[in-house]
């Protein structure tokens, strides 16, 4: 009898799970070569591993990627009441909601990681939306791991052809 197959590892976990190996390597690397350098090298690291998983959803999107497969996988994300989201608009060209609970900013505060917390999470929504389709930006003016009331992520489809 075969057993079935597990669930996949929610995205809060897996942060905390990294974010634990993350913590004593960053505490090293602050007293090596300083605070700023610390953040510094978090910041490109995960920026890079962000564009990276963007590029590795991207190639699994079926028909292609969009605003509506983007939409598609955010349950990974609120996965375990991760976040709580409060949709604004979505349609072909914009998927815009605003994030009034977010437990990764939780978690890293309590790890005592409160300090990086938004270059080993929030870092990651630009960057990773890079990866998945350049032709989606994101903007956001506020987040709740840096202190306000809830996070406003805006993606909007660019309209541009690419360019050749």
């Amino acid at each position: 009898m075969s057993q079935p197959a597990a669930a996949p590892m929610g995205i809060l976990e897996r942060r905390r799970i990294e974010a634990e190996i993350i913590k004593p390597i960053y505490e090293e690397m602050k007293a090596a070569f300083g605070e700023a350098a610390a953040k510094g090298v978090i910041e490109r690291a995960v920026k890079k591993a962000a564009v990276e998983a963007g590029r590795q959803f991207a190639a699994q999107a079926p028909g292609g990627t969009s605003i509506a497969s983007f939409a598609a996988i955010q349950p990974l994300w609120t996965q375990g009441d991760a976040l709580r989201i409060e949709p604004v608009r979505q349609d072909e060209t914009h998927l815009d909601f605003n994030v009034t609970r977010c437990r990764y900013a939780e978690m890293y505060r309590a790890m005592g990681l409160g300090d990086i917390g938004h270059l080993l999470s929030c870092n990651r929504d630009g960057t990773f939306i890079e990866g998945y389709d350049p032709r989606i930006a994101m903007e956001r003016t506020q987040t709740i791991m840096q202190g306000a009331s809830h996070c406003d992520f805006r993606y909007r489809m660019d309209s541009k052809p690419e360019k050749l």
